[in-house]
Protein backbone atom coordinates (compact mmCIF):
# COMPACT_ATOMS: atom_id res chain seq x y z
CA UNK A 1 0.00 0.00 0.00
CA UNK A 2 1.31 3.40 -1.00
CA UNK A 3 -0.81 5.27 1.82
CA UNK A 4 0.44 4.34 5.27
CA UNK A 5 -2.79 5.71 7.10
CA UNK A 6 -5.94 4.63 5.39
CA UNK A 7 -7.14 3.26 8.61
CA UNK A 8 -6.65 6.81 10.33
CA UNK A 9 -8.01 8.28 7.31
CA UNK A 10 -11.74 6.47 6.73
CA UNK A 11 -12.45 6.12 10.73
CA UNK A 12 -14.22 9.84 10.87
CA UNK A 13 -16.27 11.89 9.05
CA UNK A 14 -18.07 10.80 5.84
CA UNK A 15 -16.54 7.07 6.66
CA UNK A 16 -18.29 5.58 3.22
CA UNK A 17 -16.84 8.29 1.07
CA UNK A 18 -13.86 8.43 2.76
CA UNK A 19 -13.20 4.79 2.31
CA UNK A 20 -14.51 4.64 -1.38
CA UNK A 21 -11.91 7.62 -2.16
CA UNK A 22 -8.91 6.22 -0.65
CA UNK A 23 -9.15 2.99 -2.75
CA UNK A 24 -9.42 5.35 -5.75
CA UNK A 25 -6.08 7.32 -4.44
CA UNK A 26 -4.27 3.90 -3.73
CA UNK A 27 -4.78 2.77 -6.74
CA UNK A 28 -3.81 5.48 -8.70
CA UNK A 29 -0.68 6.36 -6.50
CA UNK A 30 0.23 2.11 -7.23
CA UNK A 31 0.15 3.51 -10.85
CA UNK A 32 2.79 6.13 -10.30
CA UNK A 33 5.43 3.55 -10.50
CA UNK A 34 8.18 3.16 -13.35
CA UNK A 35 10.04 0.32 -12.30
CA UNK A 36 8.46 -2.35 -13.70
CA UNK A 37 8.27 -0.17 -16.91
CA UNK A 38 12.19 0.11 -17.00
CA UNK A 39 12.38 -3.63 -16.16
CA UNK A 40 10.49 -3.98 -19.67
CA UNK A 41 12.71 -1.12 -21.58
CA UNK A 42 16.20 -2.23 -20.56
CA UNK A 43 16.90 -6.12 -20.78
CA UNK A 44 19.53 -8.22 -20.21
CA UNK A 45 19.20 -11.16 -23.13
CA UNK A 46 22.27 -13.80 -24.14
CA UNK A 47 25.11 -12.00 -23.70
CA UNK A 48 23.19 -8.70 -24.93
CA UNK A 49 21.84 -5.77 -22.94
CA UNK A 50 18.77 -4.97 -25.00
CA UNK A 51 17.48 -1.33 -24.29
CA UNK A 52 13.70 0.03 -26.38
CA UNK A 53 10.20 -0.70 -27.42
CA UNK A 54 7.91 0.82 -29.43
CA UNK A 55 5.82 2.36 -26.94
CA UNK A 56 8.60 3.56 -25.07
CA UNK A 57 9.97 5.43 -27.97
CA UNK A 58 8.90 9.58 -28.73
CA UNK A 59 6.39 9.84 -31.35
CA UNK A 60 8.55 10.79 -34.58
CA UNK A 61 12.05 9.69 -33.83
CA UNK A 62 14.62 10.03 -36.18
CA UNK A 63 16.00 6.44 -34.44
CA UNK A 64 13.24 3.51 -34.05
CA UNK A 65 13.47 -0.02 -32.77
CA UNK A 66 15.66 -1.59 -29.92
CA UNK A 67 19.30 -1.04 -29.26
CA UNK A 68 21.45 -3.74 -28.92
CA UNK A 69 24.48 -3.54 -27.08
CA UNK A 70 27.07 -6.59 -26.83
CA UNK A 71 28.03 -6.88 -23.09
CA UNK A 72 31.93 -8.29 -23.55
CA UNK A 73 32.50 -4.58 -25.75
CA UNK A 74 30.88 -2.16 -23.35
CA UNK A 75 33.51 -0.57 -20.60
CA UNK A 76 31.90 0.92 -18.25
CA UNK A 77 27.65 1.25 -17.23
CA UNK A 78 26.87 4.42 -15.65
CA UNK A 79 23.19 4.99 -14.48
CA UNK A 80 22.90 9.16 -13.48
CA UNK A 81 20.20 11.16 -12.58
CA UNK A 82 17.53 13.40 -10.26
CA UNK A 83 14.28 13.84 -9.64
CA UNK A 84 11.63 13.67 -6.66
CA UNK A 85 11.50 9.30 -6.46
CA UNK A 86 14.17 9.10 -9.03
CA UNK A 87 15.37 5.70 -7.24
CA UNK A 88 12.16 3.72 -8.36
CA UNK A 89 14.18 4.01 -12.26
CA UNK A 90 17.46 3.45 -11.17
CA UNK A 91 16.64 0.82 -8.88
CA UNK A 92 15.37 -0.91 -11.64
CA UNK A 93 18.51 -0.85 -13.91
CA UNK A 94 20.47 -1.67 -11.21
CA UNK A 95 18.05 -5.16 -10.73
CA UNK A 96 18.68 -5.18 -13.95
CA UNK A 97 22.59 -5.09 -14.87
CA UNK A 98 23.26 -6.36 -12.13
CA UNK A 99 27.39 -6.84 -12.09
CA UNK A 100 27.14 -5.20 -15.38
CA UNK A 101 26.84 -1.90 -13.57
CA UNK A 102 29.94 0.01 -12.71
CA UNK A 103 28.10 2.64 -10.55
CA UNK A 104 26.48 6.02 -11.01
CA UNK A 105 24.86 8.29 -9.01
CA UNK A 106 21.04 10.03 -8.28
CA UNK A 107 19.79 12.41 -6.61
CA UNK A 108 16.35 12.27 -4.72
CA UNK A 109 14.38 14.35 -2.91
CA UNK A 110 14.85 14.44 1.35
CA UNK A 111 12.41 12.68 3.17
CA UNK A 112 12.71 10.17 0.67
CA UNK A 113 14.32 6.63 1.67
CA UNK A 114 17.20 5.23 0.60
CA UNK A 115 16.61 2.01 -1.38
CA UNK A 116 19.83 1.68 -4.27
CA UNK A 117 23.00 0.13 -3.09
CA UNK A 118 25.11 -0.21 -6.33
CA UNK A 119 24.16 3.60 -7.13
CA UNK A 120 24.66 6.48 -5.03
CA UNK A 121 22.56 8.61 -3.80
CA UNK A 122 22.30 12.04 -2.34
CA UNK A 123 18.94 13.60 -0.92
CA UNK A 124 18.64 17.26 -1.92
CA UNK A 125 15.93 20.19 -0.94
CA UNK A 126 12.75 20.92 -2.91
CA UNK A 127 11.80 22.98 -4.32
CA UNK A 128 14.56 25.32 -3.03
CA UNK A 129 17.78 23.30 -3.75
CA UNK A 130 20.60 23.14 -0.95
CA UNK A 131 23.87 22.35 -0.07
CA UNK A 132 23.20 18.47 -0.92
CA UNK A 133 22.08 19.43 -4.05
CA UNK A 134 25.44 20.94 -5.08
CA UNK A 135 26.84 18.21 -3.11
CA UNK A 136 24.87 15.19 -5.14
CA UNK A 137 25.81 17.61 -8.30
CA UNK A 138 29.43 17.14 -7.82
CA UNK A 139 29.42 13.34 -7.41
CA UNK A 140 27.63 13.04 -10.94
CA UNK A 141 30.40 15.56 -12.39
CA UNK A 142 33.54 13.55 -10.89
CA UNK A 143 31.67 10.34 -12.70
CA UNK A 144 31.35 12.46 -16.04
CA UNK A 145 35.21 13.35 -16.06
CA UNK A 146 36.81 10.89 -17.28
CA UNK A 147 33.91 8.86 -19.62
CA UNK A 148 35.18 6.63 -22.70
CA UNK A 149 34.13 6.26 -26.17
CA UNK A 150 33.31 2.49 -25.09
CA UNK A 151 30.61 3.65 -22.07
CA UNK A 152 27.69 3.18 -21.77
CA UNK A 153 26.02 6.38 -19.46
CA UNK A 154 21.80 5.83 -18.46
CA UNK A 155 20.48 9.28 -17.34
CA UNK A 156 17.29 9.09 -16.02
CA UNK A 157 14.97 12.00 -14.94
CA UNK A 158 11.65 13.01 -13.37
CA UNK A 159 10.11 16.11 -11.97
CA UNK A 160 11.38 18.01 -9.26
CA UNK A 161 15.01 17.58 -11.06
CA UNK A 162 15.22 21.36 -11.90
CA UNK A 163 15.61 22.14 -8.07
CA UNK A 164 17.51 18.53 -7.40
CA UNK A 165 20.07 19.14 -10.00
CA UNK A 166 21.90 22.56 -9.29
CA UNK A 167 25.40 23.31 -9.42
CA UNK A 168 25.66 27.23 -10.15
CA UNK A 169 27.42 28.77 -12.38
CA UNK A 170 31.28 30.72 -11.49
CA UNK A 171 30.08 33.84 -10.12
CA UNK A 172 26.49 32.99 -8.79
CA UNK A 173 26.25 31.37 -5.18
CA UNK A 174 24.07 28.89 -4.40
CA UNK A 175 22.35 31.77 -1.65
CA UNK A 176 22.05 33.72 -5.09
CA UNK A 177 20.08 30.68 -6.33
CA UNK A 178 18.33 29.82 -3.92
CA UNK A 179 17.02 33.45 -2.89
CA UNK A 180 16.29 33.81 -6.83
CA UNK A 181 13.81 30.84 -6.61
CA UNK A 182 12.26 31.74 -3.44
CA UNK A 183 11.70 34.89 -4.59
CA UNK A 184 10.25 34.09 -7.86
CA UNK A 185 8.44 30.49 -7.74
CA UNK A 186 7.57 31.16 -3.29
CA UNK A 187 6.72 34.56 -2.58
CA UNK A 188 5.56 35.57 -6.33
CA UNK A 189 3.66 32.43 -7.66
CA UNK A 190 6.11 32.09 -10.56
CA UNK A 191 5.20 28.33 -12.05
CA UNK A 192 7.91 25.91 -13.34
CA UNK A 193 7.93 27.11 -16.82
CA UNK A 194 8.24 30.72 -15.66
CA UNK A 195 11.32 29.88 -13.65
CA UNK A 196 12.97 27.13 -15.55
CA UNK A 197 14.23 29.92 -18.03
CA UNK A 198 15.83 31.42 -15.40
CA UNK A 199 17.44 28.71 -13.25
CA UNK A 200 18.48 26.74 -16.48
CA UNK A 201 20.97 29.46 -17.76
CA UNK A 202 22.29 29.64 -14.18
CA UNK A 203 23.66 26.27 -13.69
CA UNK A 204 26.19 23.94 -15.23
CA UNK A 205 23.92 20.97 -15.40
CA UNK A 206 20.66 22.13 -16.22
CA UNK A 207 19.22 22.71 -19.66
CA UNK A 208 21.28 19.41 -21.43
CA UNK A 209 24.63 19.81 -20.48
CA UNK A 210 25.06 16.70 -19.07
CA UNK A 211 24.50 14.87 -22.16
CA UNK A 212 27.38 17.58 -23.69
CA UNK A 213 29.87 16.37 -21.29
CA UNK A 214 29.20 12.68 -21.72
CA UNK A 215 30.70 13.51 -25.09
CA UNK A 216 31.67 10.53 -27.21
CA UNK A 217 30.52 7.85 -24.54
CA UNK A 218 26.87 6.36 -25.44
CA UNK A 219 24.33 7.29 -23.79
CA UNK A 220 20.64 6.62 -23.33
CA UNK A 221 18.59 8.99 -21.86
CA UNK A 222 15.56 7.84 -19.83
CA UNK A 223 12.50 10.36 -18.73
CA UNK A 224 10.28 9.20 -16.22
CA UNK A 225 7.03 10.62 -18.00
CA UNK A 226 4.98 9.57 -21.29
CA UNK A 227 7.53 9.38 -24.40
CA UNK A 228 5.63 12.44 -26.08
CA UNK A 229 6.62 13.71 -29.17
CA UNK A 230 10.40 13.97 -30.79
CA UNK A 231 9.71 17.48 -31.88
CA UNK A 232 8.55 18.44 -28.85
CA UNK A 233 11.37 17.03 -26.74
CA UNK A 234 13.87 18.87 -29.17
CA UNK A 235 12.64 22.24 -29.42
CA UNK A 236 9.95 22.98 -26.52
CA UNK A 237 11.67 21.29 -23.78
CA UNK A 238 13.03 23.67 -20.44
CA UNK A 239 12.91 20.93 -17.93
CA UNK A 240 13.95 17.76 -18.94
CA UNK A 241 18.02 18.58 -18.81
CA UNK A 242 19.54 15.62 -20.33
CA UNK A 243 17.62 16.80 -23.51
CA UNK A 244 17.75 19.82 -24.93
CA UNK A 245 16.89 23.45 -23.94
CA UNK A 246 14.35 25.87 -25.91
CA UNK A 247 14.96 28.68 -23.43
CA UNK A 248 16.69 31.65 -24.19
CA UNK A 249 18.73 34.32 -21.72
CA UNK A 250 16.27 36.68 -22.97
CA UNK A 251 13.21 34.61 -21.75
CA UNK A 252 15.04 34.18 -18.24
CA UNK A 253 15.25 38.38 -18.29
CA UNK A 254 11.72 38.68 -19.54
CA UNK A 255 10.19 36.37 -16.88
CA UNK A 256 11.72 37.56 -14.17
CA UNK A 257 10.37 41.15 -14.73
CA UNK A 258 7.15 39.70 -15.82
CA UNK A 259 6.82 38.32 -11.98
CA UNK A 260 8.38 41.90 -10.52
CA UNK A 261 11.50 39.95 -9.10
CA UNK A 262 14.21 41.41 -11.20
CA UNK A 263 15.18 44.07 -8.71
CA UNK A 264 14.49 41.75 -5.88
CA UNK A 265 16.84 39.07 -7.16
CA UNK A 266 20.54 39.17 -6.18
CA UNK A 267 22.76 41.47 -8.37
CA UNK A 268 24.62 38.56 -9.52
CA UNK A 269 21.70 36.95 -10.64
CA UNK A 270 21.37 40.40 -12.89
CA UNK A 271 24.69 40.91 -13.77
CA UNK A 272 25.07 36.61 -15.23
CA UNK A 273 21.94 37.05 -17.24
CA UNK A 274 22.47 40.39 -18.63
CA UNK A 275 26.13 39.33 -19.82
CA UNK A 276 24.39 36.58 -22.57
CA UNK A 277 27.51 34.45 -22.06
CA UNK A 278 27.50 31.90 -25.24
CA UNK A 279 30.07 30.06 -23.57
CA UNK A 280 27.76 29.64 -20.68
CA UNK A 281 24.36 29.03 -22.32
CA UNK A 282 22.34 25.47 -22.67
CA UNK A 283 22.25 23.09 -25.34
CA UNK A 284 20.07 23.76 -28.34
CA UNK A 285 18.58 20.53 -31.01
CA UNK A 286 21.14 21.04 -33.46
CA UNK A 287 23.93 20.21 -31.11
CA UNK A 288 21.96 17.80 -29.20
CA UNK A 289 21.52 15.96 -32.89
CA UNK A 290 25.02 15.50 -33.24
CA UNK A 291 25.71 13.42 -30.07
CA UNK A 292 23.33 10.60 -31.14
CA UNK A 293 21.68 9.72 -27.94
CA UNK A 294 18.73 7.69 -27.23
CA UNK A 295 15.31 8.98 -25.57
CA UNK A 296 13.22 6.81 -24.03
CA UNK A 297 10.06 7.56 -21.43
CA UNK A 298 8.98 5.17 -19.41
CA UNK A 299 5.57 6.49 -18.18
CA UNK A 300 3.57 5.69 -21.66
CA UNK A 301 0.20 6.48 -21.36
CA UNK A 302 -3.30 9.11 -21.72
CA UNK A 303 -3.43 12.13 -19.49
CA UNK A 304 0.43 12.24 -19.01
CA UNK A 305 0.55 8.75 -17.19
CA UNK A 306 -1.17 5.52 -15.82
CA UNK A 307 -1.87 7.75 -12.96
CA UNK A 308 -5.43 9.11 -13.84
CA UNK A 309 -6.70 6.03 -15.71
CA UNK A 310 -6.00 3.46 -13.41
CA UNK A 311 -8.01 5.54 -10.54
CA UNK A 312 -10.78 6.20 -12.88
CA UNK A 313 -10.82 2.20 -13.24
CA UNK A 314 -10.89 2.25 -10.08
CA UNK A 315 -13.68 4.95 -9.08
CA UNK A 316 -16.03 2.74 -12.12
CA UNK A 317 -15.46 -0.06 -9.97
CA UNK A 318 -16.83 0.91 -7.05
CA UNK A 319 -19.81 2.37 -9.06
CA UNK A 320 -19.13 6.05 -9.27
CA UNK A 321 -18.80 7.41 -13.18
CA UNK A 322 -15.76 8.56 -13.78
CA UNK A 323 -14.87 12.11 -15.72
CA UNK A 324 -11.21 14.04 -16.46
CA UNK A 325 -11.76 17.23 -16.57
CA UNK A 326 -8.85 18.89 -16.31
CA UNK A 327 -5.61 17.25 -17.80
CA UNK A 328 -3.26 20.41 -16.77
CA UNK A 329 -4.00 21.96 -13.92
CA UNK A 330 -1.29 23.78 -13.69
CA UNK A 331 -0.19 27.62 -12.42
CA UNK A 332 -3.19 27.88 -10.79
CA UNK A 333 -3.23 28.66 -6.89
CA UNK A 334 -4.12 25.32 -5.17
CA UNK A 335 -7.43 27.28 -3.23
CA UNK A 336 -8.71 28.98 -6.46
CA UNK A 337 -8.49 25.63 -8.39
CA UNK A 338 -10.16 23.91 -4.88
CA UNK A 339 -13.20 26.31 -4.91
CA UNK A 340 -13.29 25.64 -8.85
CA UNK A 341 -14.20 21.97 -8.39
CA UNK A 342 -16.04 22.06 -5.34
CA UNK A 343 -18.39 24.05 -6.75
CA UNK A 344 -18.40 22.00 -9.60
CA UNK A 345 -19.24 18.87 -7.40
CA UNK A 346 -22.17 21.44 -4.79
CA UNK A 347 -23.70 21.79 -8.78
CA UNK A 348 -23.40 18.19 -8.94
CA UNK A 349 -25.00 17.63 -5.79
CA UNK A 350 -27.37 19.90 -5.48
CA UNK A 351 -29.16 19.89 -9.41
CA UNK A 352 -27.60 16.92 -11.43
CA UNK A 353 -25.69 19.11 -13.36
CA UNK A 354 -23.02 18.83 -15.69
CA UNK A 355 -23.23 15.43 -14.57
CA UNK A 356 -25.65 13.02 -12.55
CA UNK A 357 -24.37 11.18 -9.28
CA UNK A 358 -22.41 9.12 -7.88
CA UNK A 359 -19.85 10.20 -10.01
CA UNK A 360 -15.85 11.10 -9.82
CA UNK A 361 -14.11 14.44 -11.00
CA UNK A 362 -10.68 14.09 -11.55
CA UNK A 363 -7.85 16.29 -12.59
CA UNK A 364 -4.19 16.39 -12.96
CA UNK A 365 -1.58 18.96 -13.12
CA UNK A 366 0.60 20.80 -11.00
CA UNK A 367 -0.87 24.19 -9.02
CA UNK A 368 1.07 26.58 -7.18
CA UNK A 369 0.55 28.32 -4.09
CA UNK A 370 1.63 31.83 -3.66
CA UNK A 371 3.29 31.88 0.03
CA UNK A 372 4.73 35.38 0.12
CA UNK A 373 6.85 35.66 3.72
CA UNK A 374 5.08 33.31 5.39
CA UNK A 375 6.85 30.51 6.82
CA UNK A 376 4.37 27.76 6.97
CA UNK A 377 5.07 24.15 6.61
CA UNK A 378 2.46 22.51 3.86
CA UNK A 379 2.03 21.95 0.35
CA UNK A 380 -0.39 22.70 -2.85
CA UNK A 381 -2.38 19.66 -2.66
CA UNK A 382 -3.12 19.98 1.17
CA UNK A 383 -3.86 23.95 0.96
CA UNK A 384 -6.28 22.23 -2.18
CA UNK A 385 -7.60 20.10 0.78
CA UNK A 386 -7.85 22.89 3.28
CA UNK A 387 -9.65 25.22 1.04
CA UNK A 388 -12.02 22.41 -0.45
CA UNK A 389 -13.43 21.67 2.80
CA UNK A 390 -14.50 25.00 3.42
CA UNK A 391 -16.33 25.09 0.24
CA UNK A 392 -17.79 21.44 0.74
CA UNK A 393 -18.97 22.05 4.21
CA UNK A 394 -22.40 20.79 5.75
CA UNK A 395 -22.16 18.28 2.44
CA UNK A 396 -23.27 14.82 3.28
CA UNK A 397 -22.32 13.54 -0.07
CA UNK A 398 -19.25 15.36 -1.49
CA UNK A 399 -15.69 13.95 -0.64
CA UNK A 400 -12.55 15.62 -2.01
CA UNK A 401 -8.58 14.52 -1.73
CA UNK A 402 -5.70 16.09 -3.59
CA UNK A 403 -2.02 14.05 -3.25
CA UNK A 404 1.55 14.80 -5.30
CA UNK A 405 2.22 11.63 -6.58
CA UNK A 406 5.71 11.27 -5.47
CA UNK A 407 4.24 11.18 -1.56
CA UNK A 408 5.91 14.17 -0.07
CA UNK A 409 3.81 17.53 -0.95
CA UNK A 410 5.86 20.91 -1.00
CA UNK A 411 9.26 20.86 0.97
CA UNK A 412 8.02 19.31 4.37
CA UNK A 413 9.62 20.24 7.60
CA UNK A 414 9.42 19.85 11.14
CA UNK A 415 6.63 21.02 13.15
CA UNK A 416 8.29 21.91 16.52
CA UNK A 417 12.08 22.46 17.50
CA UNK A 418 12.11 19.60 19.78
CA UNK A 419 10.93 16.67 16.77
CA UNK A 420 13.51 15.79 14.88
CA UNK A 421 11.40 13.85 12.24
CA UNK A 422 10.49 15.79 9.35
CA UNK A 423 6.94 15.24 8.48
CA UNK A 424 5.84 15.47 5.00
CA UNK A 425 2.52 14.68 3.92
CA UNK A 426 1.35 13.60 0.58
CA UNK A 427 -1.67 15.82 0.88
CA UNK A 428 -4.91 15.49 1.98
CA UNK A 429 -8.38 14.15 2.41
CA UNK A 430 -11.65 16.13 3.67
CA UNK A 431 -15.41 15.48 3.42
CA UNK A 432 -18.38 17.80 4.29
CA UNK A 433 -18.22 17.17 8.03
CA UNK A 434 -14.58 18.56 8.00
CA UNK A 435 -15.39 21.98 9.20
CA UNK A 436 -17.31 20.92 11.96
CA UNK A 437 -14.60 18.30 13.25
CA UNK A 438 -12.07 21.70 12.80
CA UNK A 439 -14.48 24.05 15.29
CA UNK A 440 -15.15 20.96 17.97
CA UNK A 441 -11.04 21.20 18.32
CA UNK A 442 -10.39 24.47 17.73
CA UNK A 443 -9.01 24.28 14.47
CA UNK A 444 -8.88 27.62 12.82
CA UNK A 445 -8.76 26.28 9.00
CA UNK A 446 -8.70 30.29 7.62
CA UNK A 447 -5.43 31.28 9.57
CA UNK A 448 -3.91 27.86 8.50
CA UNK A 449 -4.64 28.60 4.61
CA UNK A 450 -3.78 32.43 5.86
CA UNK A 451 -0.36 31.31 6.84
CA UNK A 452 -0.08 28.61 4.41
CA UNK A 453 0.28 26.45 7.74
CA UNK A 454 -1.76 23.28 6.67
CA UNK A 455 0.49 19.89 7.26
CA UNK A 456 -0.60 20.66 11.85
CA UNK A 457 -4.07 21.19 10.97
CA UNK A 458 -4.80 18.45 9.07
CA UNK A 459 -2.38 15.96 11.01
CA UNK A 460 -4.74 16.89 13.70
CA UNK A 461 -7.93 16.43 11.84
CA UNK A 462 -6.60 13.14 11.01
CA UNK A 463 -7.06 13.93 7.44
CA UNK A 464 -2.95 14.29 6.19
CA UNK A 465 -2.41 11.94 3.77
CA UNK A 466 1.19 10.01 4.64
CA UNK A 467 2.40 7.65 1.29
CA UNK A 468 5.28 5.75 0.59
CA UNK A 469 7.45 7.84 -1.55
CA UNK A 470 7.50 7.09 -5.28
CA UNK A 471 8.12 8.66 -8.77
CA UNK A 472 6.60 12.41 -9.36
CA UNK A 473 3.99 12.39 -11.78
CA UNK A 474 2.63 15.69 -10.94
CA UNK A 475 -1.04 16.00 -8.85
CA UNK A 476 -3.68 14.05 -8.66
CA UNK A 477 -6.91 15.50 -7.54
CA UNK A 478 -10.42 13.46 -6.91
CA UNK A 479 -14.20 14.83 -5.95
CA UNK A 480 -16.43 11.97 -5.36
CA UNK A 481 -20.25 12.89 -5.49
CA UNK A 482 -22.13 10.26 -3.93
CA UNK A 483 -25.75 9.00 -4.69
CA UNK A 484 -28.73 10.37 -2.86
CA UNK A 485 -29.21 6.29 -0.94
Amino acid sequence: MRIRNAHTLTGHGNIPGRSALIEIMEAGLQAADPYWNTRDLVRVEKGNLVVGGSRFEPDGSPVTGEEVFNLSHIGRIFVLGAGKGIQRVAKALEDTLRDCLSGGHVIDKKGHPVILERIGVTLGGHPVPDDDCVRGCHHILDLLQDLREDDLVFTCVANGVSALLTLPVPGVTLEDVKATTRIMQIEHGAPTHDLNPVRNHLDMLKGGRISRRIGAARAIHIIAIEPGSHHTLMYENYWLHSLPDATTYEQAIANLKKWDAWKEIPASVREFLLRKDPAHDTVKADEYARLGHRIFGVMPGPYQTAKVPAAMRKAEELGYQPYFIGEEVSAIEASHAAAYLAEIAKTIERRGQPFRSPCALFTSGEMVVTVGKEGGIGGRNQEFALAAAQRIAGSSRIVVASVDTDGTDGPGGRLSPDDDSVTCLAGGIVDGFTMQEAARTGIDIAGALRCHHTTPALLQLNSGILAEPNISLNDLTVALIMGES
